[in-house]
């Protein structure tokens, strides 16, 4: 009996609304900086933005498996988690390697987004904070907002190729993400608590507002 396995709900649907949005964001920022649509560039930037920091304010007083206190654990359970022989049962949410993932990459859109704020194309486009650096440190933060996304396409990349690994392993990550369910052992002791979807709805449209209000304004006109 306690081998039998459930369908249980793991994921919220903003953590799901914030995962696949990312992705879509993220090729299309790339795509518009290709291509040279600085002003749509900007669009999607303030709305990646805004979702970063739902998605950090998510993390707690979100869902249990959304909470950072709910999946980041000490680097000595990392190492124990890694040099397990048989990692069979799937984790309730991020396992311990994943759960430094997410946080490396959140700090590595933060840098990304925050350093967009104060770059410049040098030709017709500039971030909302551009004039309130000198003109050598915006050139800096342009470099550094130029290559920050280089190492985010290094750790996405990584991210894929652990997805498939658990994927090989029969842990379907994949499809957890879109249905928010996931196949684990009968999770006796693991009732999951999961905050309402409209709080995060809630914390989009308002920050959203502030940001597009205060930043997003001349860009909007321009389009």
């Amino acid at each position: 009996m306690d081998n039998i396995k459930l369908n249980i709900r793991v994921w919220d649907l903003p953590i799901r609304f914030f995962h696949w949005s990312m992705v879509g964001l993220l090729g299309g920022l790339w795509w518009t900086a290709s291509m040279g649509e600085m002003q749509w560039h900007q669009v999607l930037g303030f709305v990646l933005l805004d979702l970063i920091v739902c998605r950090l304010i998510w993390g707690w007083i979100g869902s249990d498996t959304a909470r950072f206190s709910f999946f980041l654990v000490s680097p000595k359970k990392v190492l124990q988690y890694l040099e397990a022989k048989n990692r069979v049962e799937p984790a309730l949410g991020h396992n311990p390697m994943g759960g430094y993932m997410v946080i490396f990459l959140l700090l590595l859109l933060s840098v990304q987004l925050m350093s967009g704020l104060f770059a410049t194309d040098d030709i017709f486009t500039e971030g909302p904070l551009f004039h309130h650096v000198s003109p050598d440190t915006a050139a800096w933060l342009t470099w550094l907002h130029k290559n920050t996304f280089n190492v985010i396409l290094a750790f996405a990349g990584m991210h894929i190729l652990a997805v498939l690994v658990h994927l090989f392993k029969g842990d379907n990550l994949i499809t957890a993400m879109v249905t928010g369910k996931k196949r684990v052992v009968n999770n006796k002791g693991h009732q999951l608590k999961f905050t309402h979807a409209c709080v995060a709805l809630g914390l989009f449209l308002v920050i959203g507002a502030a940001i597009f209000y205060f930043w997003g304004r001349p860009v909007l006109s321009m389009l």
